[in-house]
C-alpha cells in the first residue's frame, strides 16, 4: 500500500506510530498549527516538557474532534528533571497538562544527566508504562553507547530514538544500530532549518516539481525515518504533508545521501557525544 500521511510504523511496544509528525518546538501558541495539521491528515504531534506547550497540544487534540485514540502524541523529559522520583512526577505533570489519561510516546530528551540518572529515569519510565500512563517509551539524542548501557542493565530497549537527522547530518552509526535493533529512528530538524539553497536539493526539487522541504521529508520517509518537520505557518504545515504523490529515484536518493557532512553538518544542539 502506498505511503500516506497516516502511514504507521510498528514500535517495539506493539503500538503503531504514524511516520510523519508535526514538531512544535519554539511554538508556544501551537494550537492553530496542530489543528491545521490534524485537519490535513496528520495524526502525530511531537512535543516536550521543555517546549512548554503540552497544554496547547492537548487542547488542540480535543478541539479537533478526532478521537484521542487516533492521535499519537509524544513528549520528552528534559535532563534537569532526570531521576526516578522526579521522572514519575514529570509524567504525572505532563498528563495533567495535556489533559490525557496516557501519552503515546515519552522520551528521555537527552543523555546530559549522566549514566546513573539516565538509568534511574529509564526505570521510572518503564514503571510509568507498566502503570498504563505511557504506551511506549524511548530516548532522544542517544548514541550507541547510551542505548547499550540500557541493554547492559538488563532493561527493555527504547522503542524510538529521536536524533537530528537530515542530508547534511545523517548520523549513520546511530541509525544503523537502531535499525539492527528494531528501534524506530525519528528525525528532528528534517528541513535543515530552512537551508534550502543547496544546488543538489534545488535540482532535485525542480525535477519533481516540489519544494526543497517536500524533497527533504520524502528523502527521510524513503529511508524509513519518522520525520518531524515543525512550522507555525499553516500553509507550510499542509504543504509539508504533500509528499505522497511522488517517489525519489535511487539515483536521486544517492545524490542526496552524498551530502552528508557528519557532525559538521549539524544545525541544532545534537548532544549525542556526551559521556
Amino acid at each position: 500500500m502506498p505511503l500516506s500521511v497516516s502511514s504507521p510504523v510498528r514500535l517495539l511496544s506493539g503500538h503503531d506510530m504514524p511516520l510523519l509528525g508535526l514538531g512544535v518546538f519554539e511554538n508556544d501558541e501551537c494550537g492553530p498549527a496542530c489543528l491545521s495539521a490534524l485537519k490535513s491528515g496528520y495524526r502525530h504531534i511531537d512535543s516536550a516538557r521543555y517546549y512548554q506547550n503540552e497544554a496547547e497540544v492537548g487542547k488542540a487534540v480535543r478541539q479537533s474532534g478526532i478521537p484521542r485514540s487516533e492521535v499519537f502524541v509524544t513528549s520528552k523529559i528534559y535532563h534537569p528533571e532526570h531521576g526516578y522520583e522526579s521522572t514519575l512526577q514529570a509524567v504525572n505533570d505532563s498528563l495533567e497538562r495535556f489533559g490525557f489519561e496516557y501519552v503515546d510516546l515519552y522520551l528521555i530528551h537527552s543523555a546530559l544527566s549522566g549514566k546513573e540518572k539516565r538509568l534511574a529515569t529509564w526505570k521510572a519510565l518503564i514503571d510509568a508504562k507498566e502503570a498504563g500512563k505511557l504506551r511506549s517509551i524511548g530516548v532522544s539524542n542517544y548514541n550507541v553507547n547510551h542505548i547499550e548501557e540500557i541493554r547492559e542493565a538488563g532493561l527493555e530497549i527504547p522503542a524510538a530514538n529521536q536524533i537530528e537527522l537530515h542530508p547534511f547530518c545523517q548520523q549513520r552509526p546511530i541509525v544503523e544500530y537502531c535499525k539492527q535493533n528494531g528501534i524506530v529512528v525519528q528525525a528532528y530538524c528534517p528541513l535543515i532549518r530552512g537551508q534550502s539553497d543547496n544546488p543538489v536539493l534545488q535540482d532535485v526539487a525542480k525535477k519533481y516539481n516540489k519544494d526543497v522541504a517536500q524533497i527533504l521529508i520524502r528523502w527521510s520517509l524513503q529511508h524509513g525515518f519518522s520525520p518531524l518537520p515543525k512550522s507555525s505557518n499553516l500553509g507550510r504545515v499542509v504543504s509539508n504533508a504533500d509528499v505522497y504523490d511522488f517517489e525519489l529515484s535511487l539515483d536521486d536518493m544517492g545524490r542526496i545521501d552524498a551530502l552528508d557532512q557528519g557532525a559538521a553538518g549539524s544545525v541544532s544542539w545534537n548532544p549525542v557525544g556526551v559521556d
